[in-house]
Formats: C-alpha cells, structure tokens, sequence
C-alpha cells in the first residue's frame, strides 16, 4: 500500500511553478514540507517585510487620513515590528537598515501624495489596500472530494492609467530589459486578474514597481503588463491540466524528476543533494527542516523532522 502525504486543499502560483519546473521538488517541498535548515530565505523575509510596511502606510494615509509624514513613520514602525528578530546573511544588502533605505526610497519615488494611481474604494468605504482571494476551482480534492482552492494575494488595486490595475511591488537586486520581460506571461499575474474578474473587478492589467536593492544604492523602475480574455482563459485550462497531473502523480506515488536545467537555474534547487543521493532521507534530516506554507495566512509552521518522508 502507498503511503501518501496528504493532499494540499489549497494552491497557489508558488505551488504550480514548482510542480512545472520539477514534480519532485513539488512533493518535498509542499506536501513533506522539507525546507532549506537556516530558516527564511532572505528574499522572502525581506519581500514579505516591504510589503507589509507598504500595506500598513497606504491603510494610514488613505483610510484612516493622516498625514504623508506620520503614514510613512507608521510604514517604518511596521517594518521593524515585522522584521523581528530575523538575522539576514552579513553579505546580504537586504538587511533591516537596507529594506529601512529601500522603504524611504519607495516614498521618494512614488509618494502617496503625489502618486497617480489612486487605491478603488472597497465594499467597506474604505480604499482597496489589499487585494487578497481564496477562490473554489473545477478540479477535486482527491480525498475530501471538495473543489481545490486557488489563493493569492496581490499588493493593491488601483485606479491608474485610464484603468484599474493591480499593483503588485517586488524588491530585487538589479533592474533592466529583463526584470521587465519577466512579467509578459507570469502566470502569477494572471492568476490576479482571472481572481479580479471571478470577483466582478474589471481590471485593465498589472502594474509591476520593482525597488532594487543593492549595496551601492537603490534604483526603481514601473511596468505594466495585460491579460487579454484569451490568455486568461488558456491559463485556467493550463493550470486544470496541471492540476490533474498532480493528484495522477499523488495516487500513484511516482513522481517526476526534472533533471535538467531547473537542477541548476538560479543558483541551483535546494534539492540538488537529495537527488543526488541514494539515500535522500539522510541529507533531509541532516541539511533541512519541515516547515509547512499556508498560501492563505502566508506563513510557515514548524512541524517535526521524524514524522518526514522521501524517497
């Protein structure tokens, strides 16, 4: 009899790029739930950080009204408290004092003030600072027989642009050509803009503000990308058929291995090790921890190693 992980009820964009670029890695990562020993990465901290303390200055200026000034001291209040106690790696520019520069930069560059993209008012009164959803799919839980969930979380919807636009910001460290053609067909951003129209918000597309980080300085840059009803519609089929693999490959316990580029790219999978070694278990509970992702509350809990399995 296959011993089966259990099945994740929710996805999202995270969890479909990893199953693309390797079945395997998919598998270890969100239904064993090793990860990487070390806690967060530094990317994901630091991202998760910005963000929030950008949430927590737009709710201050545009909902409760107060001041330019006081809205970006209550931003800088909600990065440190974020931040906690998180050591980042000593060659890493995105420290605390490195994403407290990159937050006063953001205000330099687009200040709410002065910014022409104005957040849609919400069913409540106030202004769309978040735009986050958990949305039921065709396909079926393989276990509960319940419709899978699709989540995802964008930055803000905005009024922009003779459109509205959802506006996602992304801390990196180098901009250019490429950081803007990266987001044509992210499937990330389509998934935004099927949840916007499921929910009746006719968006128009995504603005992407991109806040590079880096030892010398910092650096900006804006782009937008659109979403024809076309695109949208073929990503739904994708990610069902994507969907269907999945549990093909969950029953069965036969899981697929990349073995070629993904192994590598970026700097390599965490995973390369494990691979490479006939006896994965040991270097799992050597070199990692499990940690499970919640794609709707966002954040990570610690589970025990003993209770881990790998092939």
């Amino acid at each position: 009899m296959i011993e089966r992980p259990p099945f994740p009820e929710v996805i999202d964009s995270s969890m479909l790029s990893d199953f693309v670029a390797c079945p395997t890695k998919f598998r270890r990562t969100y239904m064993e739930h090793w990860k990487i020993g070390g806690g967060q990465n530094v990317h994901l901290h630091a991202g998760a950080a910005f963000a929030h303390a950008l949430e927590a200055g737009r709710k201050a200026y545009y909902n409760e009204g107060i001041g330019m000034q006081d809205a970006e001291a209550e931003a800088l209040k909600a990065l440190f408290q974020f931040w906690g106690e998180y050591e980042s790696p000593a060659d890493s520019p995105k420290s605390l004092v490195g994403m407290a520069g990159a937050l006063d930069y953001y205000f330099e560059a687009f200040p709410f003030d002065k910014d022409p993209a104005m957040p849609i008012a919400g069913h409540s009164g106030n202004r769309a600072i978040e735009f986050s959803f958990v949305l039921p799919l065709e396909v079926l839980h393989p276990t509960t027989g319940q419709p899978l969930l699709f989540s995802g979380r964008a930055d803000w919807i905005a009024e922009f642009a003779d459109g509205i636009f959802l506006f996602d910001e992304k801390t990196t460290m180098q901009l250019g050509t490429q950081w803007a053609k990266q987001w044509e067909l992210r499937s990330q951003f389509t998934a935004y803009t099927w949840a916007a129209h499921q929910l009746g918000i006719p968006v128009t597309g995504v603005c992407v503000r991109g806040i590079a980080i880096r030892k010398t300085g910092y650096d900006h840059a804006q782009h937008l990308t659109y979403r024809a009803a076309w695109e949208v519609e073929r990503w739904y089929n994708e990610i069902t058929k994507r969907l269907h693999r999945m549990i093909e490959q969950w029953h069965s316990g036969d899981w697929d291995y990349n073995l070629d580029h993904a192994c590598a790219d970026y700097g390599g999978c965490v995973f390369l090790n494990v691979c490479r070694s006939p006896q994965p278990m040991n270097w799992l509970r050597t070199n990692f921890q499990r940690r499970k992702w919640d794609p709707v509350t966002r954040v990570e809990v610690d589970l025990p190693v003993e209770a881990g399995g790998a092939r």
